[in-house]
């Protein structure tokens, strides 16, 4: 597979984490300056912000947990060049699934559909992890 075909996942990623970041920042400069929130009440990070506001920020922040799993093994496939048609295929599977974990979190914010397209993304990513490992520990291609 090409590099650009093994780093699009990554890229789409990456993409919905900078819109994630864009899309707060719109928020959060909004509540501040219509008076909603008051910069003392959100100084020290406290979570002052309007429901909205923070739906939109733990989706973001949530973007820093298991993708960082991902990026690394990306990274690492390529290096190893072990990065394959099954690699490429669990990587969509597990970036649609955090997309649609995004999407349920900053729309309906639906706690069990949201918690379940985190845990079929998190298999996916284990299931990447431990092909890997096996593959690398083994010395199989």
């Amino acid at each position: 597979m090409s590099i650009q075909a093994i780093l699009l996942p990554l890229f789409v990623e990456v993409a919905l984490t900078l819109a994630l970041l864009l899309w707060l920042a719109v928020l959060r400069r909004n509540d501040v300056t219509s008076g909603a929130v008051h910069p003392s009440q959100i100084a020290l990070r406290e979570p002052n912000w309007p429901v909205r506001t923070q739906q939109v920020a733990y989706s973001f922040s949530n973007q820093f947990e298991l993708p960082v799993l991902f990026y690394v093994l990306t990274i690492l496939e390529i290096i190893t060049r072990h990065a394959d048609l099954v690699f490429f295929v669990l990587a969509w599977i597990f970036v649609l699934m955090r997309f649609a974990q995004a999407y349920v979190h900053t729309t309906s914010n639906v706690v069990l559909r949201r918690g379940t397209l985190y845990v079929v993304g998190a298999i996916v990513l284990i299931a990447m992890w431990v092909i890997f490992m096996v593959r690398i520990l083994l010395g199989l291609p």
